[in-house]
């Protein structure tokens, strides 16, 4: 499938998924798919579906493909000015049937989420003896590799091998539901990337990754170089948390003070709510306990960096004027707006609608506040 100079793989199958068949991709009508660092990623994809010939009077010809069953794998590939970049890796969830008002039409969509998807089947009770966080997730993804899935773990601040005599780790759900749990003491993030080839995943647990090259500029307001078609700002001064309060430290039974520092986030905003606006800073009170103090005050830094962004842009672009493909789970630049909220942003979610004749990208920008820490943003 071709589009405005962009090119769009089908790959699909059980266990090894293969090019599409012609005729399955010429019926296909629009794709959707959204990247988060929170949550399952997902997919849908929408097939005009036609019963024409004596043939199909038993039922719509792309219902009895097996390809279209759930369950089955498929991996989309956008290339973007001969740059492949694999958009999605999932698997069919549930798909949908709505006939047409003329007769012998309709269209059949099927939706699905990344391969995580596979995680989060079974309810499990496991014991994790003498292993960390860092361990176990590590142990955890290395279950699916046959889905290709690469570890990426960036240890916790705190890092306490429990003794098996003092206590035993133990997971109460499914693999993703239990990653997710780890993930958010310490105001991490776990999600799987698909990419950087067809058939291979990375999956990472860490912090929301807020450093490196940042993407091409998403530009406003400045004639034939614009490039975003809507774009809105919203500034939740009462976002940011300190937390604080007291812990019985599990080694020395001593009642210990906890309060969370400033973000130790890298800086995005010149102006940081969680600084300038102290007085309306929100104080939360820690009330986890059975912990050491060095890991109270981990878990508390931690809701405290997950509470700083606020300042949220949402909008969308016309992917043919952009001429990229914008990712989420990185840096972007924004320009034309005016010093408060130009500068750089957090990527969280980028959502993209494909169908022939127009991509374009709904997206999710985040930072701690308003002000440009940089005097000119680079295209």
């Amino acid at each position: 499938m071709a589009l405005l100079g962009v090119t769009l793989t089908v790959l699909i199958g059980r266990s090894a998924p293969v090019p599409a068949p012609p005729a399955l991709v010429e019926s296909l009508d629009r794709v959707e798919v959204t990247t988060s660092d929170s949550g399952r990623s997902g997919f849908q994809i929408t097939f005009a579906a036609g019963r024409s010939t004596l043939a199909d009077l038993v039922d719509y010809p792309l219902l009895t493909s097996p390809l279209l069953f759930p369950s089955n794998r498929v991996v989309l590939v956008a290339g973007f000015g001969g740059r492949p970049s694999v958009l999605m890796d999932g698997v069919i969830t549930h798909r949908e049937l709505i006939p047409g008002s003329e007769p012998g039409t309709g269209t059949i969509t099927i939706t699905g989420g990344d391969v995580s998807a596979m995680m989060d089947l079974e309810q499990k009770t496991v014991e994790y003896p003498a292993q960390d966080e860092t361990v176990i997730v590590t142990r955890l993804i290395a279950d699916y590799a046959a889905y290709g899935l690469t570890p990426l773990v960036v240890p916790p601040p705190s890092i306490e091998p429990p003794l098996a005599i003092d206590r035993i780790p133990v997971q109460q759900g499914t693999d993703l539901s239990y990653l997710t749990e780890l993930a958010s003491r310490y105001g991490y993030v776990f999600y799987v990337q698909a990419g950087p080839a067809p058939l291979t995943n990375l999956a990472y647990w860490g912090p929301p990754i807020r450093v490196g090259p940042p993407q091409p500029a998403l530009t406003v307001n400045m004639g034939a170089e614009t490039n975003v078609e809507r774009i809105n700002f919203r500034h939740d001064a009462l976002t940011p948390t300190v937390v604080t309060g007291h812990v019985q430290d599990r080694y020395t039974n001593r009642t210990l003070p906890v309060r969370s520092l400033a973000t130790l986030r890298p800086p995005l905003a010149a102006r940081p709510d969680w600084l300038v606006n102290q007085p309306a800073v929100r104080t939360t009170r820690f009330r986890d306990s059975g912990l050491s103090a060095i890991g109270a005050l981990a878990r508390a830094q931690g809701a405290a960096d997950d509470s700083v962004d606020s300042l949220t842009a949402t909008g969308t672009l016309d992917a043919s004027r952009y001429g990229h493909l914008l990712t989420a789970r990185g840096l972007v630049g924004v320009r034309g707006v005016g010093w408060q909220h130009d500068g750089f942003y957090y990527v969280k979610d980028v959502t993209h609608h494909l169908s022939r004749g127009e991509y374009t990208q709904d997206f999710t920008l985040t930072r701690e506040g308003v002000g440009s820490t940089t005097p000119v943003v680079r295209p």
